[in-house]
């Protein structure tokens, strides 16, 4: 297996509470910022912010339903859009939009998505918080491959593999469709806002920044129950950042811009932060509302920005965000909060009551995270008027059965270190078909996750529940069904989790995409 470069520093170990670095001043700065990432500036013309009406993707319709079965196509292709004001962006796309069209199931019925590929590179087709076979979970070496022909085993495995950063596998370890690959979702799960996106080997980053996302919304009766915001109320919103060439292309740091070997350059491979705030596909948007309550479904698709997301003006009394649901459905009951902290893969369910604003208000939704552009994410517009509210937040919400900790089998211990090695889960660089934990189904386990860095982690096939951070209670954002959790630099979170249903290989990994793409991943099998 390769050796990575990492920064160009010296090792760094971590003891949760301190940190000892070693290595040049720029690897100190990651920790004293506790933020990642490096800014790639944008040389196009950028607009001023709330010009662009917000674009709600499109609901997709299914190209055949039976009984039990909702099948959709969808195509990948490149698109070129109008995403900046009058320049031309060449994107790849799910169906030739971005995002891509909305998939909307409902709970215990079962949903088929044909993929086909008529992109340049292979893909792969992650089902982000979906219960999900293995077959049909997006494992990173399961490709479709383009429908052209272009691409055989021997050339994926060597694009793959390639490189300072390529990761070391053989033929055997991949699973090739020729074109087209079918995804099946039994969705025997709670109604949430899952998200799907590309989980190719190496190159995950670079794909989701060139515009493979898009929303698979779940319904289900205890939901549809409560009276919360529905229909043109229930809005959901992808957030991203991304960074634009002169000429209106995406700017992306690849090391090999030819896509034979994975990766970004060496300044970035703490991740990648654009200067343009999108929503929807959209720079800096601006939405319409009524003086009613919306449900906003909050997703952080960007690959490694992290936001805290503040209404401005505030409203009177605070508690401008009532949280109803996290990453798996909803909450026991309503959280308010003032601001939210979301990290990428993360989503917040959200109901804003527009009313506590006087008509025409202005109201911008702000990022205290960022500077300069990145400090602006959209604006809502009040509307006039006193329409009547027919919806609430009940104090009761959705059955979320505790699991105890007490009762885990076993407790295992992951360590996501970057070190002169690279990124690393347990000091390994990932490998397809290595196994970091064997867990029973059925069984509850507790996980310990510890970090020199920044890194929100996300697990496949079950959501979880945070158990504590750094041996105390759990944080303002842990509450609820999560499979992204933000793990901040000297940090341990300790989640349970019970695996159910499906034997096989998933993943456990870090959701910023460029720690993914350079070796921060993990197999664990269900047995």
């Amino acid at each position: 297996m390769r050796r990575r470069t990492f920064l160009g520093a010296g090792g760094a170990v971590l003891g949760v509470g301190a940190v000892a670095l070693a290595g040049r001043p720029l690897l100190g700065s990651y920790f004293s910022e506790g933020k990642p990432g490096e800014l790639l500036s944008s040389t196009a013309k950028l607009p001023a912010p709330y010009q662009v009406p917000l674009p709600v993707p499109a609901v997709l319709k299914p190209a055949s339903t039976s009984g039990t079965t909702d099948t959709y196509d969808i195509t990948q292709r490149v698109a070129e859009l109008e995403i900046l004001p009058g320049l031309r962006t060449k994107a790849w796309t799910y169906g030739g939009t971005f995002p891509g069209p909305t998939v909307v199931s409902r709970s215990g019925r079962r949903t088929v998505v044909r993929h086909r590929n008529e992109l340049n590179q292979p893909v792969v087709v992650h089902l982000h918080g979906g219960h999900t076979p293995a077959a049909s979970d997006g494992y990173p070496t399961s490709l479709i491959l383009p429908a052209d022909g272009s691409y055989d085993a021997h050339r994926a495995a060597m694009d793959m593999a390639g490189g300072k950063h390529g990761m070391s596998m053989d033929h055997s370890a991949m699973d090739l469709a020729e074109g087209v690959r079918s995804y099946t979702y039994p969705l025997e799960q709670r109604a949430a806002t899952l998200w799907y996106h590309d989980h190719r080997m190496g190159y995950t980053g670079a794909s989701v920044w060139m515009g493979l996302a898009g929303f698979h919304l779940v319904h289900d009766d205890e939901e549809e129950r409560l009276p919360l915001p529905s229909g043109e109320r229930d809005i959901p919103l992808m957030i991203t950042d991304r960074s634009f060439a002169e000429d209106g292309s995406f700017r992306y740091p690849m090391v090999d811009p030819g896509f034979h070997a994975p990766g970004v350059t060496d300044a970035y491979m703490n991740g990648v932060l654009g200067d343009v705030v999108l929503v929807n596909g959209a720079p800096w948007p601006v939405h319409e509302v009524q003086r009613l309550r919306y449900r906003l479904r909050l997703l952080n698709a960007s690959n490694a920005r992290l936001y805290k997301l503040e209404l401005d003006p505030q409203p009177e009394g605070g508690d401008a965000f009532v949280q109803i649901g996290s990453d798996g459905g909803l909450l026991s009951s309503p959280r308010p909060h003032d601001a939210l902290e979301i990290a990428p893969g993360e989503r917040f369910d959200v109901v804003v009551d527009f009313s506590r604003y006087r008509p025409g208000t202005k109201v911008r939704l702000l990022n205290r995270f960022g500077d300069g552009t990145t400090a602006e994410v959209m604006r809502f517009d009040v509307g006039p008027g006193s329409p009547k509210d027919d919806t609430t937040v009940p104090e009761k919400l959705g059955e979320v059965a505790a699991l105890d900790p007490g009762r885990a089998t076993v407790t295992r211990d992951f360590y996501f270190r970057g070190s002169v090695k690279g990124w690393t889960i347990n000091d390994l660089e990932y490998k397809p078909g290595r196994a970091l934990a064997r867990p029973k189904l059925g069984q509850t386990e507790v996980w310990r996750f510890t970090t020199n860095f920044h890194h929100p982690v996300h697990l496949h096939l079950n959501h979880f529940q945070v158990v504590s951070r750094n041996n105390k209670g759990l944080g303002a954002y842990d509450h609820g069904w999560k499979d992204t959790v933000d793990l901040r630099p000297a940090e341990a979170v300790e989640v349970a989790v019970r695996f159910t249903d499906y034997t096989g290989p998933f993943m456990l990994h870090c959701h910023n995409l460029e720690h993914e793409d350079m070796a921060m991943m993990g197999d664990f099998v269900t047995e």
